[in-house]
């Protein structure tokens, strides 16, 4: 695409992948401050604003209690305050700080398992949000089953270097057992380099093969690129494909395994990074994340749902890493306020926020600027 033709591009362009966006993040971000809310109230807090978006409110009412539910005009996130709070990231105003204890409704007077469980609550919620989506979607969908045989073997390829042929059933990779092609690819996807124990049906046969997966780097169908670790084996394509219905047991175990490859997946991710192996291209920014609402939801309503799950269990990871202003940052503040026997003092704990908002605005501009990299290569090409 040239420069022409992208100006040329209809508005309505950008409004179909906004339109999703903005609606799975606002179902996320309102799960994750559900989360906290409801276990504050449970904890006996006062609660002063329930916000969807950030800034100047659009519109909004108070219920029962007092709480001002509100939605604001920019939309790139939400929060709970509480009574005690001096700001949206929940930091402690110093003049209701001197009174809490005395102040029941206060959030920050509140004893410290308290206090840990409303923090911990928004991550949570999003995790149990993913899982709920993935075990309804197996129960009413079902899980889409490949046999894992193996159709074809790339020439020079990690499979043809450890002797998979044509034909053969990948029973098991490193011990766990593997029931379907789906389940081939996450095994050894962020394996590369990595040497993996691989149990293989020949006809009947059993055979133990051990296979290296090879780094490769793969269209992400936004100009740029994703490394996965490939055995270089394929299937028929025009195979059979059975949908496996579950109960409500199954289909809840294998939402929660769904939603752990997503976390130790990240996990394996970051590690390598730090190492070294990864480089932080790979992260992902808003621009990112709403070209993914926007493709889903053009596939059908159940591929946008699976998108929203995903990014829940992201955007609740994210808040538990430990930043301060991140719900992970105050869990770490109460750990160390457990250890101490009291609280850090107001200077250290502003200090805290400043560096975490500083290190939150630079993942932000990290993910935006790897995404408008990656829309610069779509538009000029290279």
């Amino acid at each position: 695409m040239n420069l022409t033709d992208a100006l040329h591009l209809p508005l309505s362009t950008g409004v179909f992948y906004a339109l999703p966006f903005l609606v799975a993040l606002t179902v996320i971000v309102f799960i994750h401050e559900l989360g906290h809310f409801l276990v504050a109230r449970w904890c006996g807090v006062d609660i002063e604003a329930f916000s969807i978006g950030f800034g100047r409110e659009i519109f909004g009412w108070n219920d029962k209690h007092g709480t001002r539910w509100k939605v604001a005009w920019l939309p790139l996130g939400g929060y709970v305050r509480f009574r005690g709070d001096a700001n949206a990231a929940s930091m402690p105003d110093a003049e209701a700080l001197a009174r809490a204890k005395n102040d029941q409704g206060n959030f920050h007077g509140k004893p410290l398992w308290q206090r840990a469980a409303v923090v911990a609550a928004g991550p949570i919620a999003n995790f149990i949000l993913a899982i709920a989506i993935f075990a309804g979607a197996f129960m009413i969908v079902g899980r889409p089953m490949i046999e894992p045989r193996v159709d074809e073997v790339v020439a020079g390829s990690a499979a043809e270097v450890a002797g998979i042929r044509k034909g053969d059933l990948v029973v098991s990779v490193d011990g766990a057992e593997i029931s379907d092609f789906a389940g081939l690819q996450q095994a050894v996807m962020t394996r590369a380099g990595e040497p993996l124990a691989l149990v293989i049906d020949r006809n009947g046969e059993k055979i133990n093969l051990t296979v290296t997966p090879e780094l490769r780097e793969e269209p992400d169908n936004f100009g740029g690129k994703i490394r996965l670790g490939l055995l270089g084996v394929k299937r028929d394509p025009m195979g059979p494909v059975r949908y496996e219905r579950m109960g409500p047991v199954q289909a809840l175990e294998a939402g929660v395994d769904r939603t752990w490859f997503i976390v130790s997946s990240t996990f394996r991710y970051l590690g390598k990074m730090v190492t070294g192996r990864e480089s932080a291209d790979q992260l992902g920014g808003p621009i990112a994340m709403a070209k993914a609402a926007g493709d889903a939801a053009s596939m059908g309503f159940s591929q946008f749902v699976a998108v929203i799950a995903f990014l829940s269990v992201s955007i609740g990871l994210l808040n538990l890493f430990p930043i301060p202003m991140l719900d992970g940052g105050h869990l770490v503040y109460y750990a160390i306020e457990a250890v101490r026997g009291r609280p850090l003092g107001e200077g250290a704990q502003e200090w805290g926020f400043r560096i975490g908002f500083s290190l939150v605005v630079m993942l932000m501009l990290v993910g935006t600027w790897n995404d408008l990299v990656r829309v610069a290569t779509v538009l000029f090409g290279g």
